[in-house]
């Protein structure tokens, strides 16, 4: 039901919503990746359970056989698949790579709020 929300990644997209002044939650992920995965199974529980993070952020994804080498990727210095970042004006308010213990990604998701 929460994949509604999140909004695949197209070039400018995050600079664009930045730019009005919008939170955006950023994951790195790819459809074969099982720690992207396990991420998406916990990010939609916990936005299932609280819709003050749909309120207070754009959940966009960024596939990571398409842009793996863009801008969108390389300027943030994005090590690998499976990253999740909360990105507000110019800057980095909170990043995981790899990590899926729910209370590690619900405390980014907080950043956002």
């Amino acid at each position: 039901a929460r994949a509604a929300g999140v909004v695949d990644y197209t070039p400018g997209l995050i600079d664009q919503a930045l730019a009005i002044g919008q939170t955006v939650f950023v994951d790195y992920g790819a459809k074969w990746c099982t720690t992207c995965k396990r991420q998406e199974r916990v990010i939609n529980a916990l936005r299932d359970a609280d819709p003050a993070y749909d309120a207070a952020m754009k959940f966009v994804k960024v596939d990571w056989d398409t842009y793996k080498s863009d801008d969108v990727t390389v300027s943030r210095n994005i090590p690998r698949r499976s990253t999740l970042l909360v990105l507000r004006g110019d800057e980095e308010l909170g990043r995981i790579v790899a990590g899926t213990a729910e209370g590690e990604i619900k405390a980014l998701m907080d950043l956002g709020l």
